[in-house]
């Protein structure tokens, strides 16, 4: 039963830090305002409204009781003291009744005070105040008429209420508004290094980041800070080993080459050429490998558009395209091209149609490319993603390549914080699933 009812409270509760901590610190203080006007109402202003509404009645009974025993003369007298010293307004409607319809209203308090005033003191009568804003209409049964009695609200509702409601209102709300603006100042800084860690997830370039905030959160960010700097400065020492490697093992190629070429025997320099040329094919490769990865600016592009574009350069070849409109995404475009470009190659090697279908979800983008090819075995999915490695069977006989293919595209859409999945084609091949984040 805890364990579903911690549940229930994560699923309420709001997920970002700033309303959680506003959540914290305003419901103290609404709690608070809360218990004070129950206190303020039950201790006070009911307690007013009581002693205001006796006297009101105790007042109405005295006149009552004049105006039943006295003469003509004394009656009006009577009203005119009533309406002089407490602003009463008397007059009687003879051959009148009551209203049948009851006006008063059941949940309210000054209402509810003055029913039971006037219950034991009067057997037929009939109030009303809602129909004036600041007067109250009582009518009492008096022979075989109707004694109308109007008098100010005032006399029975204190004013204090409203006062009081604005003076706890007023300091709560600016209490809250006093939280809201510290509680912005002390998330900012989380706010903006998760942001920081996020786009360097995706492998955008961090221009300058500053550390801010309270001690701990500015010891993280620190933290964050230089783990960043370290990682950038071992990727940038693979790229530059990479590149220097390849580099550096193109001259002999050339003397090899410049060799071969001068040997008398046509057959071994044709099969030595041939072994060279796919020395410089891997060399082309791992340059690649290396190049790619280098700091590229992302940009907001228009996802329909690129895919088109690309789809373009393979004129001849059977490639179907399903897009859904207004996929716009921020990406690094020369190294998605790249990718994309690598991952069609690939499908092209082995099959003869591709199929590509990209749609939007709720917080991503999803590009499924499929192959009519052979495909790859379940248990090797996770290999093949892999750098250098190449399977024997299957997809694995085209010699041009040393498996660096999908490991690249892989990297390039890691680098832009998705993913990419293998799985069975529907066309009997291998279908390449690609999740960007949006």
């Amino acid at each position: 039963m805890s364990y579903g009812l911690n549940n229930i409270i994560k699923k309420i509760l709001p997920k970002r830090l700033f309303y959680r901590s506003l959540i914290i610190v305003a419901t103290p203080i609404i709690l608070l305002q809360i218990i004070i006007t129950v206190v303020f109402f039950d201790s006070l202003w009911i307690k007013a409204n009581k002693g205001m509404t006796r006297s009101l009645v105790g007042e109405i009974l005295t006149m009552f009781d004049i105006y039943e025993k006295g003469t003509q003369d004394e009656q009006q007298k009577i009203i005119n003291l009533y309406s002089k010293n407490f602003d009463f307004v008397i007059s009687l409607q003879e051959n009148e009744l009551l209203p049948a319809k009851k006006a008063e209203r059941w949940f309210s308090p000054v209402d509810r005070s003055l029913r039971r005033e006037l219950k034991p003191v009067f057997d037929l009568y009939w109030f009303d105040t809602t129909s004036y804003k600041e007067i109250v209409d009582l009518r009492i049964k008096y022979k075989s008429g109707v004694l109308k009695i109007f008098f100010p609200r005032s006399k029975i509702a204190p004013s204090s209420a409203r006062i009081f409601a604005l003076w706890i209102t007023l300091p709560g709300l600016l209490l809250i508004m006093i939280a809201i603006v510290f509680l912005k100042n002390q998330t900012r800084p989380i706010v903006n290094l998760a942001k920081a860690a996020e786009s360097f997830g995706k492998g955008e370039f961090i221009k300058e980041f500053r550390p801010s905030g309270a001690k701990e959160i500015r010891q993280a960010a620190y933290e964050f800070d230089k783990m960043r700097k370290r990682i950038t400065i071992q990727l940038h020492q693979r790229q530059e080993m990479l590149s220097g490697i390849s580099h550096d093992l193109r001259t002999p190629l050339t003397r090899l080459k410049l060799q071969i070429s001068l040997l008398k025997q046509q057959d071994l320099a044709k099969k030595m050429t041939s072994d060279v040329e796919e020395m410089e094919r891997m060399l082309n490769e791992y340059l690649e490998f290396a190049r790619y990865q280098k700091n590229e600016e992302t940009e907001i592009a228009n996802l329909n558009d690129v895919i088109k574009k690309i789809v373009e350069k393979y004129e001849g070849r059977e490639i179907n395209v399903n897009l859904e409109e207004n996929l716009i995404i921020n990406m690094r475009l020369n190294s998605f091209n790249r990718c994309l470009m690598n991952l069609i190659d690939n499908g092209l090697s082995y099959g003869k149609k591709i199929e590509i279908f990209a749609k939007k979800t709720m917080n991503n983008i999803i590009i499924f490319i499929d192959d009519n090819g052979p495909g790859i075995p379940e248990k090797e999915y996770q290999n093949v993603i892999k750098p250098f490695y190449r399977i024997d069977k299957s997809r694995g006989q085209n010699k041009s390549g040393v498996g660096l293919g999908l490991s690249i595209a892989n990297d390039i859409i890691r680098s832009h914080g998705g993913y990419i999945s293998l799985d069975k084609s529907p066309l009997n091949g291998l279908r390449v699933k690609i999740s960007l984040p949006l």
